[in-house]
């Protein structure tokens, strides 16, 4: 079982009993708002995209994990490695994301989980470049990509809803761990 443990947070798979924590997560409108097309995701939506990561786990031997903070146990959200397929600039990468729920950001923790997963890719898995897809106006994320040494490499259109994105991308030869 792949666990990465940072300061304050254990990455790891996911447990059945993260379900309803997630699904918390997936109905707050201000999370949302810079998913996909920004709909809700109610119990079955969010049991969908957990059987869709850890079935990316198994085929890619990697995947987005459920962030628990050390100190309490409790659910954060989900940081992880994903293939942006949905993107025609992107299928054949690697990003890296992040969802966390509204009441944990501004403490660093989508950082700090992020630049674990950066290196977990990098280092433990081998990749040579990894990407973030980020919507344009989510200036949080773009921080948290920032902070990971990312660099903005071009802006693309959503190809189904037309909205803009933001390519950020880093290589092994520019990360610095």
């Amino acid at each position: 079982m792949t666990e990465i443990r940072t300061p304050r947070l254990r990455l790891r798979r996911w447990y059945d009993s993260d379900l309803a924590a997630l699904a918390d997560l997936h109905t707050d409108p201000r999370v949302m708002r810079w998913v996909d097309d920004g709909a809700l995701l109610d119990l079955d939506g969010t049991a969908e995209a957990i059987e869709r990561w850890e079935e990316e786990w198994d085929d890619e031997g990697f995947g987005v994990f459920a962030v628990e903070l050390l100190a309490s146990g409790e659910l954060a959200g989900a940081v992880g490695l994903f293939v942006p397929a949905f993107l025609p600039e992107t299928r054949h990468e690697v990003a890296v994301g992040w969802r966390l729920g509204s009441q944990f950001w501004g403490q660093g923790y989508a950082s700090e989980a992020a630049q674990a997963t950066l290196e977990f890719a990098l280092q433990d898995r081998g990749l040579e470049r990894v990407v973030a897809v980020i919507r344009v106006g989510d200036t949080a994320s773009e921080n948290v990509a920032r902070k990971l040494g990312m660099a903005l490499e071009r802006e693309v259109q959503h190809p189904e809803h037309g909205y803009p994105l933001q390519i950020h991308s880093i290589d092994l030869t520019e990360y610095q761990g």
